[in-house]
């Protein structure tokens, strides 16, 4: 992941503190967009980040690229290890979580909203941390 993009609903000139949309790109340009569907479960698909927008009464809507706001920033530039995703039968898919040399971040469909946290991941008995490697 080389570079990242992120919407935020702003309302009243205050932002929300989680993103509606987030969009990982690597290397080859490829967009992973991340977002919550209506039905409140997440969604993960190829696309382009779209232009900010005004909702009029409702705010507006703002992307900004190379986002340094979310979970996903310290991993700039590191590759993806490992992914592992929670569903729901009824649902679909609940929460996604990527792993990185240098740590995980988890996404995940809270309310309908858009949940972006790091993952702790516990230390080796030498000390050292996981690398999501054998």
């Amino acid at each position: 992941m080389v570079r990242l993009a992120a919407s935020w609903h702003v309302y009243e000139g205050r932002r929300d503190d989680t993103p509606v949309d987030l969009w990982l790109i690597d290397d080859l340009g490829v967009h992973v967009h991340v977002r919550t569907g209506a039905d409140w479960c997440l969604v993960v698909d190829h696309s382009v980040p779209y232009e900010s927008y005004d909702m009029a009464a409702w705010g507006r809507i703002d992307v900004q690229t190379d986002s340094d706001e979310t979970a996903f920033a310290r991993h700039r530039g590191d590759t993806v290890l490992a992914v592992r995703e929670q569903g729901d039968p009824v649902t679909g898919r609940m929460a996604l979580e990527l792993d990185f040399a240098s740590g995980g971040v988890r996404c995940e469909s809270w309310g309908g909203d858009l949940r972006v946290t790091v993952v702790d991941r516990p230390e080796r008995p030498d000390g050292s941390a996981p690398t999501g490697r054998g």
